[in-house]
């Protein structure tokens, strides 16, 4: 198979996929097709401007068919992770490694992040689900496959041995019944002792089975240069072939006669899964084969792992929190209510047909995605982080680009508005606004600040702009530990 690396959100052109995936354009077009079916390639249109943008807006795609040698659109990769296509192993890793141009290291990491954010996101679609087979995805099939082994071990299903005198537990009735008595002092003796024994059974179809299907799965990722990306090792404990065992159908059925059969809801998930690979089996490099492992909401992943490395208090009790002082009066009667309750509702008033006024509540309102409160020496601060997933271009001499939009500053703001009150009851020193953008540097950034002029003059914090090492980030979030928010210099 072919292993490609390819960077989110780059403009790539149509020659330039032709290298990389190293076919002909009729080939190229057909798997730019796919991608674009599958959601995880965009289309922009080929100009000056777009060729140095690291960040796509919805308004900036073009719905537009792919074509056999056209040089109009520019194509971007909006996914994270790894795909694998037509005998290619698409390694998308994320905008911010500007300067990479194959960073296994740090790909394997966020493969990891990926895995802890959510792996329910990897669906594997079991038996008896929905037929639609296109949708099926065998490397996450196989991943799973793996990683089960490596945690339960391989299927078991037990033989129970009849012994005589043995170590088990003693059969009374049949040992009764079938042995010779001795009697003394009309007492009976037992020479012979039956005893019950329960081995796991080698022999077994479906722990065979399990193994020659890891082994085949671990081949196949090998083959793909995937085993040491997800950092798996290998499975090499069968000769068998899978040919070995019966055809599909006959397979197929033995595996839902023991699903009918077994209750341990590990073995039944095993079954169901080994069931799906059987009833889906195509090779990764198989021309039909499209499978991923990862997100194009990559955003949602960096917003998660910045909560979690900031040590984020919005949904804690404020009755909970540690302020600088004991909870303010009018705050008392709402200590189980979380940091995220006490933002102000929009109220909604209307006239009822008979001249009275009436108010609705609106349910949503303006939700940070995070906030911590601090105690720096004594001196207590109150920070409101909004993790922000852009490539800004603040440099001197260089054009402003990829930075957060109108809304996301004015939010800050807000943000701070609608604490003030909590946080002036509480004695708390120091507010802060500061959004938080990954960087491939090995240190944390102090980019700048932004600020809107009519807004500040009302007392309100400028928004700091740090870059925080995403290595480091992913670290702590993989190890589940907390960064030193101090280290941020707010």
């Amino acid at each position: 198979m072919i292993s490609v690396f390819l960077r989110e959100q780059k403009r790539y052109t149509q020659e330039d996929l032709v290298k990389e995936f190293r076919c002909s354009e009729e080939k190229t077009v057909r798997i730019l097709k796919r991608l674009k079916e599958y959601g995880v390639l965009k289309a922009v249109k080929a100009n000056d401007t777009q060729k140095d943008l690291t960040d796509l807006v919805d308004e900036d795609i073009e719905i537009a068919d792919v074509e056999v040698g056209e040089n109009e659109y520019l194509y971007v990769f909006t996914f994270v992770g790894v795909i694998t296509i037509e005998g290619r192993v698409l390694k998308c890793y994320p905008k911010y490694l500007l300067d990479a141009t194959a960073p296994k290291a740090e790909l394997k990491q966020v493969l990891k992040v990926l895995e802890k954010y959510n792996s329910k996101e990897q669906i594997i679609r079991m038996y008896n689900d929905t037929s639609d087979s296109s949708a099926f995805n065998m490397l996450a099939v196989m991943l799973f496959l793996l990683q089960d082994y490596f945690e339960y071990g391989a299927y078991t299903n037990t033989q129970d041995i009849i012994e005589s005198n043995g170590s088990g537990d003693i059969l009374w009735d049949k040992t009764i019944n079938e042995t010779f008595t001795l009697l003394s002092n009309n007492r009976p003796y037992y020479p012979e002792l039956l005893t019950m024994k329960r081995v796991n059974d080698d022999f077994d179809f479906f722990k065979r089975l399990h193994e020659c299907i890891l082994t085949h799965c671990t081949e196949e990722l090998r083959d793909a240069d995937l085993l040491d990306l997800f950092d798996i090792m290998g499975v090499d404990i069968s000769d068998e072939h899978i040919e070995d065992f019966g055809d599909k159908e006959y397979v197929l059925e033995r595996i839902v006669k023991e699903l009918n059969v077994q209750f341990n809801t590990r073995k039944q998930l095993l079954l169901k899964t080994l069931y799906a690979y059987i009833a889906n089996s195509s090779a990764l490099d198989d021309l039909d084969c499209f499978s991923m492992f990862g997100t194009n909401s990559f955003n949602l992943v960096w917003e998660k792992v910045c909560a979690e490395v900031m040590d984020n208090q919005l949904q804690k009790p404020i009755g909970g929190l540690r302020l600088p002082m004991p909870l303010a009066e009018q705050y008392r009667d709402m200590r189980h209510k979380k940091l995220i309750d006490l933002i102000d509702k929009p109220q909604w008033s209307g006239n009822a047909p008979n001249g009275e006024l009436f108010i609705k509540q609106a349910e949503d309102t303006l939700i940070p995605d995070l906030i911590s409160i601090v105690n720096a020496d004594g001196n207590y601060q109150f920070i409101i982080f909004d993790a922000k997933y852009y490539n800004i271009q603040l440099e001197h001499n260089k054009k402003l680009r990829g930075q957060p939009g109108i809304e996301s500053i004015t939010k800050q703001y807000l943000y701070q508005l609608a604490y003030q009150p909590f946080v002036e009851a509480h004695q708390i020193g120091t507010v802060r606004n500061c959004f938080l953008m990954p960087t491939s540097s090995a240190e944390i950034v102090e980019k700048g600040t932004v600020s809107l002029d009519m807004l500040s003059k009302l007392g309100l914090q400028d928004i700091q702009i740090r870059l925080l090492p995403a290595q480091t980030m992913y670290r702590h979030y993989i190890e589940n530990t907390k960064m030193d928010i101090r280290t941020l210099n707010l």
